[in-house]
């Protein structure tokens, strides 16, 4: 079983009100099983949402709003959720197709902060909480189906 952000897959839970969705990942979650994930809304953020950088050791939105509790919390229960799906389904979590560069599921690069376009190195929330599981990660820019 993979986890898959619900925006790839066409969900409009990104926080403009509209999604991220990727053609090849709704093409592989065809034929794999999955359990889509969205750690903002599992969170209770609404969609749409100013937007959110992680600012330091913090999260911030573009108001200037601290959500870094919401970001925790909503990493947590995404994985809590992905958990109890495999266990469901008698599977394992194999790995994760996380949307590039988001405070949540960004790997290896992430928005730097400043909301100026501008990348740094780092990982989302959800992915430091993956990584420390062993879950492999991957993004929406790296298409498994090429392997």
């Amino acid at each position: 079983m993979y986890m898959i952000s619900a925006c790839l897959l066409g969900e409009n839970c990104k926080y403009n009100g509209g999604n991220n969705r990727c053609q090849w990942v709704v093409d592989f979650a065809k034929s794999h099983s999955y359990v889509p994930v969205c750690p903002e809304t599992q969170a209770g953020l609404p969609a749409p949402r100013p937007p959110a950088e992680i600012c330091g050791n913090k999260v911030l939105d573009s108001e200037g709003q601290e959500l870094t509790e919401a970001f925790a919390q909503g990493a947590e229960a995404s994985w809590e959720l992905a958990k109890k799906a495999a266990s469901d389904a008698g599977e394992n979590i194999e790995g994760a197709i996380l949307k590039a560069k988001s405070p949540s599921c960004g790997r290896d690069r992430i928005y730097d902060g400043t909301f100026s376009d501008r990348l740094t190195a780092g990982d989302g929330y959800l992915v430091r909480l993956l990584k420390n599981h062993h879950i492999d990660v991957i993004t929406e820019k790296e298409n498994l189906e090429d392997d």
